[in-house]
């Protein structure tokens, strides 16, 4: 009896998928791409004052407000984690900035007394030497966001603990840690450095907010480490299989604890950004601003599942969220509206991503 012999490998359906599943496309970060485009169009005829200048630096500004911490927390995501902590995160790190900024000012003070006797010949006083304060209490403000990311990521890869019930314990310790270092009141950036402070926050350059200026640079910081690095190919591996990522002698612990920390100093540098644009650090500040971000980096194809994401679809997600807001208030929308289209939308993305992953 002839033996059957096995089907040779043919590849006659190489080069032959639809083109929407391809390139770009490939990708749900493509159709919302598309969906932005083409609200971007509908905005152009619903209004005049959409594309002005002074209103697309706005929406430049304001986007770039939760994009940063969105870059960070897609890190996580595509690990298969989350970190729901982000908001208060904002909110902590932009007050310690503030708070150390305002009493290194104060020669009175102890931390003032202490800088200011920092100098060696007697005569020099640190204070003076402009930037410097800002340097040494923005420092402050993200090494408190790097604390919070170690625990987190302590907690998570070497205590085995839930990411959402970690950092979901988290977004209540750093807030109420802002309000007993505060006393619920919001603090100011004061001193020689507030105008430097001021104009590092809420500024421009040759017309650009300096906030989308850090967003590009970050974004593309980003790009670089997820796909020309070892670190970057170990982030989609654990979100991937984090089992055999292990078996394969990746730092699955490391990884893990990294991310955290990265998503946390993400978060503590846009805090410190609003913080400039407020004018202050309220105690309250960024409150659910987690869920804003959450969804951003979601809406622009970061898989909560893990594996999937990239700075492209989070800044995409960002400015499609801050497009609908926008364009909200242009028609005079009640702004009540925008957190039910954002949950429209979060939804309608998952689905045309399942519907594109069954037709591939």
């Amino acid at each position: 009896m002839a033996m059957p012999m096995e089907s040779p490998i043919t590849f006659t359906n190489v080069g032959k998928t639809k083109w929407w599943q391809r390139g770009l496309f490939a990708s749900q970060t493509g159709y919302v791409l598309l969906a932005l485009a083409v609200l971007l169009l509908v905005m152009h005829f619903a209004s005049p004052y959409f594309f002005t200048q002074g209103n697309m630096q706005n929406v430049a500004k304001n986007f770039s407000f939760i994009a940063i911490a969105t870059l960070g927390v897609t890190f996580v995501i595509i690990t298969g984690g989350i970190d729901l902590s982000i908001g208060s995160m904002m909110c902590f790190s932009a007050m310690i900035t503030s708070m150390v900024m305002t009493e290194l000012s104060m020669p009175g003070s102890p931390a003032g007394s202490l800088f200011v006797h920092m100098a060696s010949d007697g005569k020099t006083v640190l204070a003076n030497v402009p930037g410097l304060i800002l340097l040494v209490s923005v420092f402050a403000g993200l090494g408190a966001a790097l604390i919070v990311g170690l625990v987190n990521g302590f907690c998570i890869a070497v205590l085995g603990l839930s990411p959402f019930v970690t950092t979901l314990g988290m977004l209540s310790i750093v807030r109420g840690l802002g309000y007993v270092v505060s006393n619920g009141r919001g603090s100011f950036p004061g001193g020689p450095d507030a105008d430097y402070f001021y104009a590092a926050t809420s500024g421009d350059v040759f017309g650009v907010p300096a906030p989308f200026i850090y967003l590009v640079m970050l974004a593309l910081a980003m790009a670089v480490v997820l796909h020309h690095t070892s670190f970057g190919r170990h982030v989609f591996a654990l979100g991937g299989n984090e089992k055999a990522a292990e078996l394969t002698g990746i730092p699955v612990v490391r990884v893990k604890i990294e991310v955290y920390v990265i998503c946390a100093l993400a978060a503590g540098l846009q805090g410190i950004i609003i913080s400039g644009w407020l004018g202050s650090a309220p105690a309250n500040m960024a409150t659910s601003y987690e869920l804003n971000v959450i969804a951003a980096a979601v809406i622009g194809g970061a898989n909560l599942a893990g594996g999937i994401g990239g700075p492209l679809g989070a800044i995409v997600g960002c400015v499609l969220l801050e497009v609908i807001r926008n364009g909200l208030v242009l028609a005079q929308v009640s702004s009540y509206w925008q957190q039910t289209l954002v949950g429209v939308i979060i939804i309608l993305a998952v689905l045309v991503d399942r519907i594109r992953s069954r037709v591939s």
